[in-house]
């Protein structure tokens, strides 16, 4: 599988698709800082910066998967929720990228406000919108817990599958939901004694060591906002894997 990200941050996506076997072709992200953590761990991907300025048609046919966790400030419950009439509302931007990319599967990652910011009104533009391009569209709300992290964060997860590049079928009836392997979140188990505030010490806080000790001093803030805004990998692994299964699954 060939995998490219979109506000890539620290590689989330990525590292879950380094996990996987999988080839990441591409990645964008504007902030200087995440993209000298993408520099140092996946060198071997094409670098984008700027989504706005960008035409991705150069790859088209060329990727299976395109993730995104696309700005959540616009619908995040610790901001002005001025929803898309943020200038970071950049959804407009990531379904251009598709239109350009074509890929057989889109995963885009958000905030759960974006649930219910306008009653809904840019959760379900998100998923009329992929399915005017082709897309059949399943909604999950996975949170940290899931895979045993020490706190919720709820996150919107988009599944988008396009019957129209590669083999055809369907998504139907929550086929791919069961393919899931997540726990209960009232069992965190071996996070038992783990803080609930942010960790600034030596304590195991839910991420990959892999993005850990390259931050320098200098960028303390801006490596603390890179794990805030970051996707959890463990959860984008899982459906990583879920699509893996389907495909050989409707393959045989």
């Amino acid at each position: 599988m060939i995998h490219a990200s979109l506000f890539s941050g620290i590689g989330g996506f990525d590292l879950a698709a380094e996990w996987m076997g999988w080839e990441n072709l591409f990645h964008c992200e504007w902030n200087p800082f995440g993209q000298q953590v993408l520099k140092h761990h996946f060198p071997n991907s094409i670098s984008y910066n700027d989504i706005t300025k960008t035409n991705f048609s150069i790859h088209r046919g060329q990727v299976d998967i395109l993730t995104g966790g696309f700005p959540c400030q616009p619908y995040s419950s610790a901001g002005k929720r001025l929803g898309n009439e943020d200038e970071r509302h950049l959804w407009p931007e990531m379904l251009r990228t598709i239109q350009e990319v074509q890929p057989r599967w889109v995963v885009g990652e958000n905030v759960l406000g974006l649930t219910n910011w306008n009653g809904g009104l840019v959760f379900n533009e998100v998923q009329v919108d992929l399915e005017a391009k082709g897309y059949e569209v399943q909604a999950f709300i996975l949170p940290a817990c899931a895979k045993n992290a020490p706190h919720r964060r709820d996150r919107v997860w988009f599944v988008a599958y396009s019957n129209q590049i590669g083999f055809s079928t369907k998504m139907a009836n929550g086929k791919l939901g069961g393919e899931l392997g997540f726990t209960k979140c009232n069992q965190p188990n071996v996070w038992d004694t783990f803080t609930t505030e942010s960790a600034i010490c030596g304590k195991d806080d839910g991420l990959p060591t892999e993005l850990d000790f390259i931050s320098i001093s200098k960028y303390r803030k801006e490596s603390l906002m890179a794990y805030g805004n970051a996707i959890v990998p463990q959860v984008a692994y899982e459906i990583f894997k879920a699509i893996n299964e389907f495909e050989l699954m409707v393959n045989k």
